[in-house]
């Protein structure tokens, strides 16, 4: 075998696996960039249980059912769209909201960058706590 395709052989692994961790990292998401990223929603949601806004509190959102905070107004589509927030639901809704619950009153466009999304994903796992 010649020297460049050994170097080639040995290098390739490597590779793979910094690519692969890089991507697990940005998958895991950073909780303190999330606070950051967080910044954009507590206008209308907060962590408080009880204390819903424009929005409702996500408080335990994770692993809790779509349309089930108490004392909060929920629009049609969001009660009839039988989710359960877990971080692949989280993730794909941040993303565009109105395209996966059309006729949501929740008015923010979403959040187009993968790496903010898993960003506040992992700050709700940690701050907002899961459903009981």
């Amino acid at each position: 075998m010649r020297l460049s395709t050994l170097l080639l052989a040995a290098t390739l692994p490597t590779l793979f696996l910094t690519a692969a961790g890089v991507a697990r990292a940005v998958e895991a998401g950073d909780p303190a960039l999330g606070k950051k990223v967080f910044a954009k929603c507590q206008a209308c949601h907060s962590l408080e249980a009880g204390k819903n806004k424009v929005g409702p509190t996500l408080h335990g959102v994770m692993g809790r059912a779509s349309a089930s905070e108490a004392d909060f107004t929920y629009s049609d589509a969001m009660k009839n769209a039988h989710l359960t927030w877990d971080a692949a639901t989280l993730d794909k809704y941040l993303a565009k909201p109105k395209d996966m619950v059309p006729g949501t009153k929740m008015a923010f466009p979403g959040l187009p960058k993968e790496k903010d999304r898993a960003d506040l994903i992992s700050y709700l796992e940690q701050a907002a706590g899961s459903a009981q």
